[in-house]
């Protein structure tokens, strides 16, 4: 028996898949994890699990319920709300940042992903409070604070 083998739980694994080839596919998404910043194309993901690219496509989105793409960019998209929330880089560089060379595409698909633009995202989430302020309606905000703006 090796001992250097880590069990995996058997809630991660689901019943779907091998044991050595779920430890791989752990592997590649490590891999895909650490390298977000950088242009991996699913060929290189599959060559370092040692799959095909289909192959690896299909039991990645078995193992994690989420392609490898669809990874990436949640993985991107996370670690720019971060940057964004920081305020110390510009959008332009948070853009660059995690992967992306297209300012417009990157733009758009944080807008597609978090329901509103990066500047409208980093001024509404970067100031502690500012979101519970604009998610109460304003005439509930108005009531709350004894300001009617109703005269008679």
């Amino acid at each position: 028996m090796d001992t250097t083998a880590v069990p995996i739980p058997m809630v991660y694994r689901r019943n779907v898949l091998h044991t050595e080839t779920f430890r791989r596919m752990l592997l590649a998404r490590g891999y895909l994890a650490e390298r977000y910043m950088e242009p991996v194309t699913l060929v290189e993901a599959a060559e370092f699990a040692g799959f095909s690219p289909f192959h690896f496509q299909r039991l990645f989105t078995r193992a994690f319920g989420e392609s490898p793409l669809e990874f990436l960019t949640r993985v991107r998209m996370e670690r720019a709300q971060t940057l964004l929330r920081s305020r110390e880089l510009t959008v332009s560089e948070v853009c660059l940042e995690v992967g992306y060379s297209s300012l417009g595409s990157f733009s758009s698909l944080f807008s597609r992903r978090m329901g509103c633009a990066p500047t409208e995202f980093r001024r509404v989430f970067s100031f502690p409070g500012l979101w519970e302020l604009k998610s109460i309606p304003a005439c509930a905000r108005s009531f709350y604070l004894g300001q009617t703006s109703i005269s008679r």
